[in-house]
């Protein structure tokens, strides 16, 4: 082979080692505006449930490239909070990473109403979830497999009406080590040790048929565990979206699942040999003793208040690995409990704590989480919840969640 063409056949393999790990990774010089972080400044991460989904494949696309308004404001908080590292949750997914595209390029590069400058996030993490995807089976009892709208929907691997719906999204102003990176987007439920299996109340038989039970996932979406490089050293950003503990039937499996898929983080920082947790490439294992992470997400879990198996939540905030702080809060949660009334007079947990509003029926509630582990310093912390005269609130509105955020010190 000649030199000519031996240069022509490392370009292409090497074009397509690029296309082929741009969906999770993209990288390019940090921005201009702002200097790269000194090892002893604050990092900031955060969790946003965003709420940009749609119900069709394509449609976050199609509006993305249309121009949203909900999109720009939440940008624009993006942009008033600059967190170096932040998750997004409920982000569509698409296999190109078009969406993803489109919301940084023509949204976050761009100076929002109410925002700040424009914000770059040169490094990025995206994978395939469970949302949507068809699984084949009755996974909600009813007799039937697949089907239209909600029906379709409770029978694919997590709640979705097409693959990718609530979807995840991770950005960051440091570089990702996708090679690293772990996904357990196929474990079984049925793996975990001691796991939580529904029971019909009425029979006491389990809900799921041993067929069924033997294939179902554990992760409605997806947990990952990517590590990012930052100025505090190498961080394992723990990422997932448990399933809402609602919209079931009196097995309570949601509400069970919900417990495990937090669990598995339990699991995952915890140690001793764990030969059932295998992520989607073989490698099983937990966490390294010395690693330091951040659990980020919206864990769809209060510790006191709303549905849910409450102690699933309280035991990962009491885990020795993860740091003991001060919870990030807000003024502008207490005068909307207040305001929203209903269910939240009779709340027990602090409304300053809260992410997230529900209207009056279900009451606000703490469910995003930015969990650091022990070993790091936390400089500040808050909930972006607007006072109610503060024309920032119209921003907060563009989501029923709030972004969290803590400052990671040495």
């Amino acid at each position: 082979m000649s030199p000519r063409s031996q240069l022509a056949v490392l370009l292409a393999v090497l074009a397509l080692s690029l296309a082929g790990c741009v969906r999770v990774h993209v990288h390019g010089d940090p921005p201009t505006s702002e200097p790269p972080m000194s090892d002893t400044a604050p990092l900031r991460v955060a969790t946003y449930n965003v709420s940009l989904y749609d119900e069709d494949a394509g449609g976050l696309i199609r509006r993305l490239e249309l121009g949203n308004a909900q999109a720009r404001r939440i940008a624009a908080v993006l942009q008033k909070l600059r967190p170096d590292i932040v998750l997004l949750n409920e982000f569509d997914h698409d296999e190109a990473g078009r969406a993803a595209d489109l919301f940084q390029q023509r949204y976050l590069e761009q100076p929002q109403p109410g925002g700040g400058q424009p914000l770059r996030y040169p490094y990025r993490y995206l994978a395939p979830v469970n949302t949507g995807v068809p699984s084949g089976l009755d996974l909600d009892g009813s007799g039937s497999v697949g089907g239209n709208g909600r029906e379709r929907g409770n029978d694919a691997w997590g709640y979705g009406l097409h693959p990718g719906q609530y979807g995840m999204l991770l950005l960051s102003k440091y570089p990702i080590d996708a090679a690293r990176a772990r996904t357990f987007q196929l474990l079984k439920w049925s793996a975990m040790p001691d796991a939580r299996r529904p029971v019909d109340p009425a029979t006491g038989a389990p809900f799921h048929r041993d067929e069924v039970w033997r294939q179902l996932r554990l992760s409605s979406k997806s947990h990952w565990d990517v590590p990012v490089d930052t100025p505090l050293g190498v961080l394992h950003v723990l990422a997932s979206h448990p399933t809402p503990p609602t919209f079931d039937g009196p097995e309570n499996r949601n509400g069970l699942r919900n417990h495990d898929e937090i669990r598995l983080w339990r699991e995952y920082i915890s140690p001793g040999a764990k030969p059932w947790l295998c992520d989607d490439a073989g490698t099983c294992g937990g966490l390294a003793e010395d690693a330091r992470f951040v659990i980020l997400g919206d864990l769809n879990n209060d510790p006191t208040d709303g549905a849910g198996e409450h102690q699933a939540i309280v035991e990962l905030l009491e885990h020795p690995r993860v740091l003991r702080h001060a919870t990030p809060r807000s003024e502008g949660a207490v005068l909307a409990a207040a305001a929203d009334g209903g269910e939240n007079g009779g709340h027990r947990g602090a409304h300053a704590h809260d992410t997230g509003r529900f209207g009056p029926k279900v009451g606000n509630l703490r469910l995003d989480y930015v969990l650091p582990s022990v070993g790091f310093g936390v400089a500040g912390s808050g909930v972006f919840w607007p006072m109610p005269d503060d024309p920032a609130a119209e921003l907060a509105a563009a989501s029923d969640h709030h972004l969290v955020w803590i400052d990671l010190a040495r």
